[in-house]
């Protein structure tokens, strides 16, 4: 990283996207990758955060552009969050990735970073708020892509993100459209939400401390 800023890549769908292609402000959108981007900034951090999340991706599209989206950035930690369009398409348009198709794909992102990259991994869970009874129904679906991004982080030694249990844990506290309007984006309180647990989660390894060059784990 010497002569560098270390560079903090966070890629996926719509829910890492949010707008940042149309960002005049670093093009890292408006969600919770900007507040991680701010908290890191506070922290004292030289890193540079990159956002290379694209509305509508599964897995699967990832893996197509993984070279230029992650590998040609040589990111120092990759944070992927994946998998509720890949549950989503096959409700609204019949098109169904099972899991073992969601965990090839995954998996080669995985080992394509491992390989091309020393960079630390960041897994993040998919995650649905049901906010109508057919919303419930997705679960079926989305639970075994859940338990595939479970064991990829054992197997690639990644810091996982418990997004999926602790979002549904808010919203029973503060209410489901609180934390995800349709059950999918979340809200402005739900980036927050997530924000703060993928800070809380991962600032806790001695190895990204070190990689984004940060005086500790605290936050504030």
């Amino acid at each position: 990283m010497e002569g560098r800023s270390p560079v903090v890549l966070f890629i996926g769908d719509s829910v890492t996207d949010c707008g940042r292609r149309a960002d005049p402000d670093g093009g890292i959108g408006h969600g919770y990758v900007r507040e991680v981007a701010r908290i890191l900034h506070d922290t004292g951090s030289r890193a540079t955060v990159r956002n290379r999340g694209i509305d509508g991706s599964r897995a699967k599209d990832l893996r197509a552009r993984w070279t230029t989206d992650c590998i040609q950035l040589r990111p120092d930690v990759v944070s992927v969050l994946v998998g509720v369009n890949d549950t989503w398409r096959r409700y609204d348009s019949d098109d169904q990735t099972t899991p073992a198709a969601f965990e090839e794909d995954y998996r080669a992102i995985l080992q394509r970073a491992a390989r091309g990259t020393s960079a630390l991994l960041v897994l993040v869970e998919p995650f649905i708020v049901p906010i109508t009874e057919t919303q419930r129904t997705w679960r079926e679906d989305l639970e075994p892509k859940i338990e595939v991004v479970h064991r990829l982080s054992s197997e690639f030694g990644a810091i996982l993100v418990p997004a999926d249990r602790y979002l549904n844990e808010q919203a029973a506290r503060l209410g489901a459209t609180e934390v995800a309007s349709d059950g999918v984006h979340p809200a402005p309180t739900g980036h927050r939400l997530l924000a703060d647990l993928w800070w809380q989660t991962v600032s806790q390894s001695a190895r990204f401390s070190a990689a984004v060059q940060t005086e500790g784990s605290s936050r504030r």
